[in-house]
């Protein structure tokens, strides 16, 4: 069973040598160029997301609309994600030791904000990797695994894995 990565791991990418990439930065956090309307009563937050080149050739690396997902809650709904002030990598040549970093500004409604999951797929060199995922909130330090407020499993990415292992279980029952 595949489990989520927590917000500020990296994550390396078996098809590609050298190539890792990790969501980052997770906080509240207000847009440079002003709120979208359609974001009216809804808390903003921001993420990163950095792709490394760690091989020994360069790699054509796009991650726009559409390859990043973000849900909020127990519920996952889907996050309002603000595409005119997030900074995409848009066909970018990430050149061996080095690094390019997206930024994604997106909002929801505060008391979902504690649960966000956030999921991936990269394109390389004109071919799809497989999804990722990462989970975190606000007010969670990156990388933290200390149990969530009442939560009886072992952290969060504990708590994510346990959830998809009893929903497969379901599944096949």
């Amino acid at each position: 069973m595949y489990e989520p990565n927590v917000v500020g791991d990296w994550r390396e990418y078996d098809e590609h040598a050298g190539l890792r990439v990790r969501v980052h930065g997770l906080e509240a956090a207000e847009p440079p160029r002003g709120r979208d309307d359609a974001a009216e009563g809804m808390t903003y937050f921001r993420l990163r997301v950095t792709v490394e080149n760690r091989g020994e050739r360069h790699l054509g690396i796009h991650l726009e609309d559409g390859q990043i997902d973000v849900r909020l809650g127990p519920d996952g709904e889907s996050a309002f994600i603000d595409w005119r002030n997030t900074q995409f990598i848009e066909g970018f040549d990430v050149y061996p030791l080095r690094r390019a970093t997206a930024v994604l500004f997106a909002a929801g409604p505060e008391a979902a904000l504690s649960l966000i999951d956030v999921q991936i797929q990269l394109r390389v060199d004109e071919e799809w990797t497989d999804r990722r995922l990462w989970t975190g909130g606000l007010g969670l330090r990156e990388g933290t695994l200390a149990p969530a407020t009442g939560a009886g499993r072992d952290g969060l990415a504990g708590q994510v894995s346990n959830f998809l292992r009893d929903q497969a279980e379901e599944g096949t029952a």
